[in-house]
């Protein structure tokens, strides 16, 4: 279970936002600017909240009236960029296990091969960055943060940088992971027909508030 009650100034905008999210796909959908990167970075803790309260599992990670920061990489917690940020000089196999090891985790040659296994990097294994599509390059970063076993997975515009043809390859792959991988995800997009296909919850943000939430409903309806 993951609790959001924020509030956060930034410039002219202030952004606050309450929800709960009990599992499946949390998708923050609105505008550019809406305050949806901004959300989901107090929610990684790159970011702290002026006011507020976030908690993960009945583990407060953000607590301003306690003055509880929990640093980001003491969270637990899996973030998915826009651009797959992977590390040039590393092979895919490197890269896969680079969570893993910066999170002092032991090797599980069991779960490596089902992550593998669920975003069809297999034969992708000895590339380097360079040699990959977009799409590939966004399935190894989202295995990367998958094998950091994470309790949540952030994921800001994953498909923004991709055009229609790469976006159609990696949606299958995100739908697999929210039926087969057990993590909840909060997911950050302004593509309402991307959400529709992918998201359980709905927070529609507009202009640093909460304007709907709700199930898919919330959406814009998708043009005739």
């Amino acid at each position: 279970m993951l609790h959001v009650d924020v509030t956060k100034a930034l410039g002219a905008t202030t952004v606050e936002a309450a929800f709960d999210s009990a599992g499946g796909v949390t998708a923050l959908f609105g505008p550019s600017g809406a305050g949806k990167t901004s959300l989901i970075n107090m929610i990684a803790g790159l970011l702290k909240p002026d006011r507020g309260r976030i908690e993960l599992d009945g583990e407060a990670l953000d607590d301003t009236a306690q003055r509880i920061h929990i640093p980001a990489h003491r969270r637990r917690i899996g973030y998915v960029f826009q651009d797959a940020r992977l590390f040039p000089h590393l092979s895919v196999e490197q890269n896969l296990d680079y969570g893993r090891r910066m999170n002092g985790l032991p090797f599980d040659a069991a779960e490596h091969v089902r992550i593998a296994q669920l975003l069809d990097l297999e034969a992708l294994r000895q590339r380097r960055p360079g040699r990959l599509s977009g799409g590939e390059k966004q399935r190894v970063a989202l295995g990367r943060a998958l094998l950091s076993r994470p309790r949540l997975l952030l994921l800001d515009e994953p498909l923004g940088s991709l055009d229609d043809e790469r976006k159609a390859e990696i949606l299958p792959y995100l739908m697999r992971l929210r039926d087969q991988a057990g993590v909840p995800m909060v997911y950050v997009s302004h593509d309402a027909d991307e959400v529709r296909r992918l998201a359980t919850q709905v927070i529609r943000l507009q202009n640093g508030t909460i304007a709907a939430q709700g199930g898919l409903e919330v959406l814009p309806q998708p043009r005739s």
